[in-house]
């Protein structure tokens, strides 16, 4: 297998998000706050509710497990189980996440959506956007090799 740059520099940003996860369990309520977790996230973690510790490992594992499913593609890890179909879920959840969140604050008024900022879903949803992007280019080379 052929090196993949497109996959390398994907799963080097999925590890990049969950390491700046795991810092918001270090930095505290002022970093969740930072990261656009939400005021919600930020009181549990100054009140020492567990729940955003807990919150916060799960979403960097998966990122971590996307990271490596990436690593596999681009040749520089051992081949992962269901390789190709697991690029294609991680793509289309990068890319819809993305979407949505550059559409979806200004269709509705819950206050779960409310409960970020407009700068936070932009910033986040363009992320997620250049993320799926990599991924996208990665798995379509991965596909035609």
């Amino acid at each position: 297998m052929r090196k993949n740059n497109q996959l390398l520099i994907a799963g080097s940003l999925s590890i990049l998000a969950a390491l700046l996860h795991i810092s918001c369990i270090f930095g505290g309520p002022d970093w969740y706050l930072f990261f656009g977790a939400g005021q919600r996230m930020a009181q549990l973690a100054a009140q020492g509710d567990p729940y955003p510790t807990i919150a916060t490992l799960v979403i960097a594992s998966i990122l971590t497990g996307w990271g490596l499913y990436a690593f596999s593609g681009a040749g520089i890890i051992v081949k992962l189980p269901l390789l190709k179909t697991c690029l294609v879920l991680i793509t289309a959840i990068y890319l819809l996440r993305g979407i949505a969140g550059l559409v979806g604050p200004f269709l509705t008024s819950d206050p779960v959506v409310h409960q970020n900022s407009i700068t936070f879903w932009l910033v986040s949803s363009i992320v997620c956007c250049i993320y799926g992007t990599f991924y996208l280019l990665g798995t379509v080379k991965l596909w035609r090799q």
